[in-house]
């Protein structure tokens, strides 16, 4: 019998020993309780605990943990919004304090969870809110930072941290859909009628500064060319005088009578009006009086310019 009892020892001795050592996967910290009561905790690697007293109670992930969850929302104006989002969370370290709390707050890992979601889906709720269905989707940073706003103090105190919240999908009804389609289609098609009309006049008030700027110069062109023409016309007169002048001079000298030359002009202007008049009709009284008429009409003009040299 003493070997019996011998082998009895070693098989106590063995399980003694084998209940003593506990291993820690990297990333778990586990927690140890003596008759139910928090004790300490043990760390990755190779750890000793008193067998029969000290109990494993759990052993709790550290590394970041996610999960994802799909919920709907309200706006102000009663539009119905569809998210889908992913959960990215950890515990916030691995400190003795921590630890107990991410261990005793909640009965299990389920009703963690189940409190988790709920209370993303509640910030989110009550975000939403209070945005009307046409900003929501272009809030998904505002919604984010909202959510950890409110949450970061209540997971702290369970021993957590929200990593990130990412909305990977946020829809609408179908009938919003719809309307909303309608609403962007009718948008489009005011922007580009906005676009026509800002192009036409445009176009119009480039056309009207072209036209305004060709009758500025037409009429600069034709001041100009009335000008020259004045001068033209000054230049003529001022040699005919001097021509006039000298003709006199040289009859004076050589004592003819002044009629001779008003008679040699009066030629010379028929013989113009026949040459240049480029098929114009132009009436001449060619009767004896009618000359005679034009001769004391040119021989008082000659007096009126000897009297006003």
């Amino acid at each position: 019998m003493p070997g019996i009892g011998m082998i009895i020892l070693l098989v106590l001795i063995v399980l003694v020993l084998f209940l003593s050592f506990v291993t820690v996967q990297q990333g778990t910290v586990a927690v140890i309780t003596v008759f139910g009561k928090f004790s300490r905790i043990l760390r990755p690697g190779l750890n000793f605990k008193i067998p029969f007293i000290e109990v494993v109670f759990k052993k709790i992930s550290i590394q970041n943990r996610s999960a994802e969850l799909g919920f709907q929302a309200v706006t102000i104006d009663q539009a119905n919004v569809n998210f889908t989002a992913m959960l990215l969370y950890s515990v916030i370290n691995n400190e003795e304090e921590t630890i107990k709390s991410v261990a005793f707050k909640f009965v299990d890992e389920r009703n963690f969870m189940q409190a988790l979601v709920r209370s993303v889906e509640g910030s989110v709720r009550a975000f939403v809110a209070t945005k009307k269905q046409s900003e929501v989707l272009i809030l998904r940073k505002e919604i984010v930072e909202a959510v950890k706003d409110q949450l970061d103090k209540t997971l702290e105190e369970w021993g957590y941290h929200l990593i990130d919240l990412q909305l990977n999908d946020i829809t609408f009804d179908e009938e919003v859909m719809r309307s909303m389609a309608k609403v962007v289609a009718s948008n489009n098609l005011k922007a580009a009628a906005e676009n026509e009309g800002q192009a036409l006049l445009i176009t119009k008030t480039k056309a009207a500064e072209a036209e305004g700027n060709a009758i500025k110069i037409s009429a600069q062109a034709e001041k100009e060319a009335s000008q020259l023409k004045g001068q033209g016309i000054a230049l003529f007169r001022e040699e005919v005088a001097k021509g006039m002048a000298v003709a006199a001079q040289q009859m004076q000298t050589a004592n003819l009578d002044s009629s001779l030359i008003l008679f040699s002009m009066w030629t010379e202007a028929v013989k113009n009006f026949a040459q240049e008049g480029k098929g114009n009709v132009i009436f001449l009284d060619g009767s004896i009086e009618g000359m005679e008429n034009n001769m004391k009409k040119l021989m008082a003009l000659e007096r009126l310019d000897k009297t006003n040299p």
